[in-house]
């Protein structure tokens, strides 16, 4: 069983994160935020999806105006994401966004730090201290860790944070590499109170950024270290959300949407198993209840899975027997395959 890390409670808009609060799942728009259409259908996309919080690049005046329709439109808190320069922040601010990621390794003049701060203050807005570990602020201390580099550069901002008694503070310490993350982010939640946002940055395509995603975030949501969670990968937002969701999910934090369970075939498969398994993971796309299916190829650990699931199917040469809830429902010729167990699927959900 999994014990979480009790973090202090922040709320991003109508979303709590950190305390008893579940692990909310966040994303990226990858629209031009100038364009302010195209940013609010893709974050209603995203909403759809299962996303619960979402942040916007707001990398000029342009972008940083667009924030008042997109924030006015919105179905999900908005993160303005600001980097370099300070007053971006404080007209993400003045178009009522819901929270600021800040870099502390390109907005550095304690000034600067301090007017976005006061504002935010007035706001109740929160802050995340998004540190990267490819944009550290440079430091004449000598380091024997990256990740305590991270740690030490994330300390520094709440410091700056706390001159001016601000405490609606989230943190990030996100690398490419999966151990450096790690021992950054435990290193922090033992240093720190703050809810923290976890991920691994620049994670890369959408197979190995996935895999490498699910290897760093899962490792610390085990250990009970994470508040909200961010799958970036180069692909639409959208599978990072999918990817998001099924961390949680193998992990049993939380439950969204159906769950395949799928043979991975062998050469005791005498039917067409891959091609079914593809057919029914386009179908349940389309459902967001959490439903338990199972599709597997043959009669070694075919009706056990079947039986456990919700509903499920036992293939064998030519006919396959369909579970629900542990029970045979009927036995199907191998051409009614998909039709039939769509259909149970369907009469479960829908009722």
């Amino acid at each position: 069983m999994i014990t979480r890390r009790v973090a202090t409670a922040v709320n991003i808009g109508k979303v709590t994160i950190g305390g008893a609060a579940p692990i909310a799942v966040q994303s990226m728009t990858k629209t031009d935020t100038r364009d302010a259409a195209a940013t609010i259908a893709q974050i209603c996309q995203l909403k759809d999806r299962g996303c619960e919080i979402i942040r916007v690049a707001v990398p000029d005046e342009e972008a940083a105006k667009a924030l008042v329709s997109i924030k006015k439109n919105s179905p999900l808190p908005v993160i303005a994401d600001i980097h370099f320069d300070h007053r971006l922040a404080l007209a993400a601010l003045r178009a009522h966004v819901d929270g600021l990621r800040l870099n502390p390794g390109n907005i550095r003049d304690p000034n600067h730090i301090a007017q976005i701060v006061k504002a935010a203050k007035q706001r109740n807005v929160p802050i995340r201290i998004g540190v990267n570990a490819g944009s550290l602020p440079p430091t004449t201390k000598q380091y024997d860790s990256i990740a305590r580099r991270m740690v030490d550069a994330a300390l520094s901002e709440i410091a700056l944070l706390h001159k001016e008694d601000f405490g609606l503070i989230k943190v990030s310490l996100k690398a490419f590499d999966v151990p450096t993350t790690i021992e950054a982010y435990r290193i922090m939640a033992k240093e720190t109170p703050y809810p923290l946002h976890v991920g691994i940055t620049e994670a890369g395509p959408p197979k190995s950024g996935t895999i490498r995603s699910a290897v760093g975030i899962g490792i610390l949501l085990h250990e009970g270290i994470g508040d909200t969670i961010r799958v970036s990968i180069s692909a639409d937002p959208v599978e990072e959300v999918d990817a998001a969701w099924e961390i949680l999910r193998s992990l049993n934090l939380r439950e969204r949407g159906p769950l395949l369970i799928s043979c991975p075939t062998c050469g005791r498969s005498e039917v067409d198993i891959l091609g079914l398994i593809a057919a029914v993971e386009r179908e349940l796309k389309q459902i967001d209840k959490p439903i338990k299916v199972a599709v597997m190829g043959c009669v070694v650990n075919g009706p056990g899975e079947a039986r456990e699931a919700d509903v499920g199917i036992a293939c064998g040469k030519g006919k396959g027997v369909i579970f629900r809830h542990g029970e045979i429902v009927q036995t199907v010729d191998e051409s009614n395959f998909l039709q039939t167990l769509l259909h149970e699927i369907r009469d479960l959900t829908e009722h």
